[in-house]
């Protein structure tokens, strides 16, 4: 049950107690899954894949689901079928793979700019633009290759728009940003010099894992928790040899930066010029954040969402990065 979950907390057992040990030792395991959610997030992530994923050319999906106020894993889906024949089925995308997430990227960057002071109201000018680089100019595109002059960040962020985005990162610095998202406990941006302005189109990998994280710490009002998968773990006498405590936490911005965040990406109605009013963006019943991305040449597509009590990221595309159909966003 929970195969990619299971393995992910043997193979941290194993590094700390040793494989030899962890095999042999009778140890008793009390994790942090939570298994309703866990049959949930398979369930939909097998059902979304058989029921578009001809279509729309992908084969595969992983989902990963924390608890925002202590970093605990609630569920965690690393592909569509462990035990499926047709795809590499054991190999964990949540853990292992880093993946480039698009649009997705963008809340880290507005909030870099929130930190510096500009605010959702803030007027960009979605014109084309281009951007003077190392290699020459930068001239990126909208989604659907419109503009729409004069907006505000918060419509810019709702809306994914592009070049509002690119004017946001060329305002905070590629540094700082990349600065403010290494606080946020992603690992996967050290080589520097590969990143340019196309980072906040999500031109950089991230493991699915560590967006999770980053983006709980919207969800937590600023405070960044080091992710668990493990409450307890007794050997074959009973013997504690470990147990979870609640970690202090990290503050990684003042309150005020998360709750513009969660304002702007709850605000369906700043989306709904680009989105309609009708998405699957929303909850019946409650407020909810969310974000999409997808790369060029839709290699991988992403949502993200959050609430106060849980924060949600899901993938989808090819293991093997081949390319999917247009639309499978």
């Amino acid at each position: 049950e929970a195969p990619h979950f299971v393995m992910h907390v043997r193979a941290i057992l194993s590094e700390k107690y040793g494989l030899k040990r962890v095999e042999e030792g009778g140890y008793k395991v009390i994790t942090t899954l939570d298994y309703d959610k866990q049959k949930a997030g398979e369930e939909e992530v097998k059902k979304g894949v058989e029921a578009r994923g001809k279509q729309y050319q992908f084969s595969n999906a992983a989902l990963i689901s924390l608890d925002p106020k202590n970093g605990q894993i609630l569920s965690m889906v690393g592909s569509k079928d462990y035990f499926a024949e047709d795809i590499d089925r054991q190999f964990n995308v949540v853990t292992l793979s880093a993946r480039q997430p698009g649009s997705s990227f963008k809340p880290i960057v507005y909030a870099a700019a929130f930190i510096k002071g500009f605010l959702p109201q803030t007027t960009l000018w979605d014109t084309a633009t281009a951007f003077k680089i190392d290699t020459g100019t930068y001239e990126p595109k909208n989604y659907n290759l419109k503009e729409n002059g004069p907006v505000s960040m918060r419509q810019a962020l709702q809306g994914s728009l592009n070049i509002p985005a690119v004017k946001t990162l060329y305002l905070v610095g590629v540094s700082r940003a990349l600065d403010f998202a290494e606080t946020l406990g992603y690992t996967t941006l050290k080589q520097r010099n590969r990143f340019s302005l196309a980072l906040v189109l999500g031109g950089a990998e991230v493991k699915p894992i560590e967006h999770a994280s980053a983006f709980a710490t919207f969800a937590n009002e600023g405070i960044l928790y080091p992710t668990s998968a493990i409450l307890r773990v007794e050997d074959a006498n009973g013997k504690v040899l470990e147990e979870w405590q609640k970690p202090e936490g990290a503050r990684v911005m003042e309150p005020q930066i998360p709750r513009l965040i969660s304002n702007v990406l709850s605000d369906n109605d700043a989306r709904a010029y680009i989105f309609g009013t009708r998405n699957s963006l929303t909850l019946p019943d409650r407020p909810v954040a969310a974000k999409t991305g997808t790369t060029n040449n839709y290699h991988d597509a992403w949502t993200v969402g959050y609430t106060p009590s849980i924060v949600t990221v899901v993938w989808v595309g090819n293991n093997d990065n081949k390319e999917m159909k247009r639309g499978a966003d």
